[in-house]
């Protein structure tokens, strides 16, 4: 992808915070460090990112911001904004987890975004510049079929022509595993989508004591397209993030009897520290800072307190990312 048309290829990237970063090709084939991507009026994207208020009266933030502590007070930092956490108005950080495809989608001759977010929404960016100097306009919600194209949770957006009809079509990897075609029936220049169709099914997501020890396809999809096998059709890679029983020694009886007697341990602890934490958010929240702040070492208590039973416990699962080869047929 060369986002600039200088001749070098880029690479573009979203980020669990939300924003799009752009890392340019340089002459020697690297890249240069990362940058923000801007739309035309100089503002940071991310789609659906920003400062908003909760109906309780808290604030929650949604990009990148960052947290300090002075003369103990907590402040978060956010886009030149400064905004203090109270008890009385509490500030919380979340993310929009975008994921960007960059493609000619209105057949204009340069690359506009089509992003996806946490929140199973699609978005176009447009470029409304040149292939040589791009210039990013208002985002729009991508239609299929005369409604928001939409996934459960986690949209990961990928474009390709995958009919072979000649115009770009949209692939859309969603939380739960999936990945759903939005065939293009417009044209090139004026695309139209239609209702999606299941390429994939969701994968699974069992983790804990449930986690599987075999290799098994899980969620989050991430989609990439291309003829892997020199065919001449398109293939479809999924990457995913999954959950597998660790490869552990069975316990013996003693063994598993002191660790059933620590789980047992754990679970009061674990309910009374979902307990301190509604106490920090939400409707039923402190409102003092003398009462936030017995909270947050009863809150500190119990979680080392935590730590040091679950070190004492086998880890029941570990993580992975595998990606999937499902060839055309």
């Amino acid at each position: 992808m060369d986002i600039d048309g200088d001749g070098r290829p880029d690479l573009l990237s979203g980020s669990w915070p939300g924003e799009l970063f752009l890392f340019r090709g340089t002459a020697d084939r690297s890249f240069a460090a990362p940058e923000m991507l801007k739309d035309k009026n100089g503002e940071i994207i991310n789609i659906g990112g920003g400062i908003t208020e909760d109906p309780d009266g808290g604030i929650l933030v949604r990009g990148t911001a960052k947290w300090e502590t002075v003369d103990g007070r907590t402040f978060v930092s956010y886009r030149g904004q400064r905004i203090e956490s109270t008890p009385e108005k509490p500030v919380a950080t979340t993310s929009t987890a975008s994921v960007v495809s960059a493609a000619d989608w209105d057949g204009d001759g340069d690359l506009d975004l089509i992003v996806g977010n946490i929140d199973g929404n699609v978005h176009l960016i447009p470029n409304e510049g040149t292939a040589k100097s791009y210039s990013f306009g208002k985002e729009v919600p991508l239609e299929a079929h005369g409604r928001p194209v939409h996934v459960a949770s986690r949209a990961g957006p990928c474009v390709a022509d995958w009919d072979g009809d000649g115009d770009l079509d949209l692939l859309v990897g969603a939380d739960d595993g999936s990945v759903s075609l939005f065939r293009n029936t417009g044209s090139r220049k004026s695309p139209k989508l239609a209702s999606p169709v299941q390429l994939v099914g969701p994968g699974e997501a069992s983790y804990g004591p449930q986690a599987p020890k075999e290799v098994r396809r899980g969620i989050r999809s991430k989609i990439c397209v291309a003829d892997w096998n020199g065919d001449g059709r398109l293939d479809l890679l999924v990457g995913d993030l999954a959950y597998q029983k660790a490869d552990l020694p069975e316990p013996t009886p003693d063994e598993k009897a002191k660790q059933d007697q620590v789980r047992q341990e754990l679970e009061p602890l674990q309910k009374h520290f979902r307990e301190l934490i509604d106490k920090l958010g939400g409707p039923a929240r402190v409102r003092t800072q003398e009462e936030r702040d017995k909270v947050m070492e009863e809150l500190n208590q119990t979680s080392r307190q935590m730590q040091t039973l679950r070190s004492q416990l086998p880890r029941e699962y570990e993580n992975h990312g595998w990606v999937w080869l499902f060839v055309r047929k």
